[in-house]
């Protein structure tokens, strides 16, 4: 059984060759919700849908989010009327949020709902809600608080930030199956998200971060960073401005209390003593996972790591 720790884009591809090189009824995936929000009247769960859109095989190959094939009158009439345009939602791609708020509505959790999603996608595996409570991600720029999304969307994370809080992390109980995965995993991935606003929000949530110091000898991690940059997103960016070394470096002294190796890609491989020193052995592979064999190949040699 593997258990994965996952944000958006970076874990959705790695676990699109973890699908290829085990049954992917083994695979539970607990997912980041501190990107989610609530715009256009409707919640909106951008990490669990591009998960399920990409193992789908329906994901927006332009844009790493959303649907393929989208048309956009929906925002085109939003638009019109002088409503908020900059978060923008595909026509396709508001069926998935105009069901999940209305179960909501009815009192079905958040895990609830998007296990019907999965499976009205066909995906044969667990996708679990770090929590059904409310946790949202917020960064301080400028001395203003804000939400990820406008962080991310609105301001296209190009702005400094000085500070991360997990809002309702103090209160926020982990989702119906989450520290089982982690108990019960042979082998728990972090995924490469961004260590800063991806997986961190996942550890801020009850017992999620001791639940993985105490399964750290089974847990490998996979570096989001690969020469000193992000593959996509602001994540190099961010580990400079919270005082983190923005290399695998930065990343291993992060996760070495919660993990036990580090997978690098080979571009880095100069830097894998250091990696070790800091705590955890070292695995160099190619990361970057340009094409479905390439990614299959790095989901054997994560998997592998641990066996």
């Amino acid at each position: 059984m593997i258990t994965v720790i996952a944000g958006g884009v970076g874990a959705a591809r790695l676990l699109s060759g973890l699908v290829q090189v085990c049954p992917p009824a083994d695979i539970t995936v607990v997912a980041n919700v501190g990107d989610d929000t609530n715009i256009h009247g409707l919640h909106v769960s951008p990490d669990l849908d591009t998960i399920t859109y990409t193992l789908a095989g329906e994901i927006n190959p332009d844009t790493g989010w959303g649907l393929t094939g989208e048309t956009w009158q929906a925002m085109d009439g939003l638009a019109r009327y002088g409503g908020i345009t900059w978060f923008r939602l595909g026509d396709r791609d508001l069926g998935t949020h105009l069901y999940r708020t209305h179960r909501l509505s009815q009192g079905v959790t958040l895990g609830a709902v998007t296990a019907e999603i999965t499976a009205a996608w066909g995906l044969d595996l667990i996708v679990l809600p770090v929590t059904d409570d409310r946790l949202r991600t917020m960064l301080t720029v400028s001395g203003d608080e804000i939400t990820f999304q406008e962080y991310f969307v609105e301001r296209r994370h190009a702005v400094p930030v000085s500070a991360v809080r997990f809002d309702g992390a103090e209160s926020a109980a982990p989702g119906p199956g989450v520290l089982e995965a982690l108990a019960d995993a042979e082998v728990i991935v972090i995924a490469p998200s961004n260590p800063i606003v991806s997986i961190d929000p996942v550890l801020a949530v009850r017992g999620v971060r001791e639940a993985l110091v105490a399964a750290r000898d089974r847990t490998v991690a996979v570096s989001p960073i690969v020469a000193g940059a992000a593959i996509k997103g602001p994540a190099d960016r961010l580990l400079r401005e919270l005082g983190h070394s923005s290399t695998v470096v930065g990343v291993a002294q992060l996760y070495a209390p919660i993990a036990s190796v580090l997978v690098i890609d080979e571009a880095d491989a100069a830097l894998a003593d250091t990696v070790e020193a800091a705590g955890l052995r070292c695995v160099v592979a190619p990361t970057v996972m340009s094409s479905p064999l390439v990614t299959a190949t790095l989901a054997k040699r994560v998997l592998e790591a641990i066996a």
